[in-house]
């Protein structure tokens, strides 16, 4: 059995990793537990900086001897304060910019711990969570029966992009905002987001996501 911590930045993400993640993994008895940290005195989710980040993992991994412990943030709005972030943003290629960062806080995270470095796995998911949404645009529309009109207007923005996780680092173009603006009744992060990663399913989310697949196989060796 290997338990695995994943850190998320919101409600949304955690109930991702519970519901769609999670249950992928158990039949290798590798339990995912995602952990909403505490961003400040009084609230949770969002605005991660990477002190609060390091003093969570810390904790997570010293409080736990055999535990792994993942990320799972968005590249869009990541602060500014995470390692090689200004570096990262010579980098045209959006694997290339996420791959620069994922190695700056793996180091980061390893030497601030003290820990093995396998017991760390950095993941930003590149822009945002919703991108992974738009894996199979079908899917997507039939969550609410009047979204099937928008179903062309979204189809044209992934084909447009190389892959989901290519759309899109602005905020009027990112995932998210393109949902909330194309779709009405409008797109609900946390009611809609879990339910519509449901009917599309990780196995299609790997074949369209090229970095979420590598993110999937990493915790699929823990077994």
């Amino acid at each position: 059995m290997q338990e695995v911590i994943v850190i998320v930045e919101g409600q949304t993400e955690e109930a991702f990793i519970k519901r769609v993640i999670a249950p992928v993994f158990r039949p290798q008895q590798i339990y995912l537990k995602p952990f909403l940290m505490s961003t400040s005195s009084t609230g949770k989710g969002g605005a991660i900086n990477f002190d609060r980040l390091k003093i969570n993992v810390r904790n997570s991994l010293r409080g736990n001897s055999t535990a792994v412990l993942t990320t799972f943030l968005d590249l869009y709005g990541l602060d500014s304060s995470f390692p090689n972030f200004e570096q990262a943003k010579h980098h045209t290629d959006v694997y290339q910019r996420v791959d620069v960062l994922e190695q700056a806080l793996h180091q980061a995270l390893v030497d601030y711990v003290g820990c093995r470095p396998d017991r760390i796995i950095p993941y930003l998911q590149p822009y945002e969570f919703e991108g992974l949404l738009f894996s199979d645009v079908e899917q997507l529309c039939s969550i609410e029966p009047t979204w099937q009109r928008s179903q062309a207007t979204l189809q044209r923005m992934r084909d447009e992009v190389d892959s989901p996780e290519h759309i899109n680092n602005g905020f009027p173009t990112k995932p998210s905002k393109r949902l909330e603006d194309n779709l009405h009744p409008k797109y609900k992060k946390t009611t809609h987001g879990p339910r519509i990663a449901q009917h599309i399913g990780t196995e299609k989310m790997e074949l369209e996501c090229a970095h979420f697949r590598s993110w999937m196989d990493k915790i699929r060796t823990l077994g």
